[in-house]
C-alpha cells in the first residue's frame, strides 16, 4: 500500500498560517495586560486607596476600549468589565446621602 501524499499548500495559505501565529501572540499580550490592570483596580479597592483605584480604573477603561475597537475582544464583553470594575470603585465611594 503506497504512501499517501502530503497534501499540496498554496502560498496564500502558508502567509496567512505565518499572520495567524503573530496576531495571536500579540493578542494574547493584550488579554494579559487587560486582566493586569483589572488585578490593580481590585488591588486598590481592597486596600481602600480610592485616589489610586480611580486612577487604575481610568487607565484599565482605556485598555479595554482600545481592545474593543481592534476586535481583541467583544464590545459587550468590554462593556461589561468597564461596568464591573466602575461598580467596584464606586462601592467605595462615600456616599452622599449617608
Amino acid at each position: 500500500m503506497p504512501a499517501k501524499a502530503a497534501p499540496k499548500r498554496s502560498k496564500s495559505v502558508l502567509k496567512r498560517a505565518r499572520q495567524t501565529k503573530v496576531l495571536t501572540l500579540k493578542n494574547r499580550s493584550v488579554k494579559n495586560m487587560l486582566k493586569t490592570l483589572a488585578k490593580n483596580v481590585e488591588q486598590e479597592t481592597a486596600n481602600k486607596n480610592l485616589d489610586a483605584a480611580r486612577t487604575a480604573l481610568k487607565k484599565a477603561i482605556s485598555a479595554i476600549d482600545k481592545a474593543a475597537k481592534k476586535g481583541i475582544i467583544h464590545k459587550n464583553t468590554a462593556s461589561r468589565r468597564v461596568s464591573q470594575l466602575t461598580q467596584l470603585v464606586n462601592a467605595m465611594t462615600p456616599s452622599e446621602a449617608a
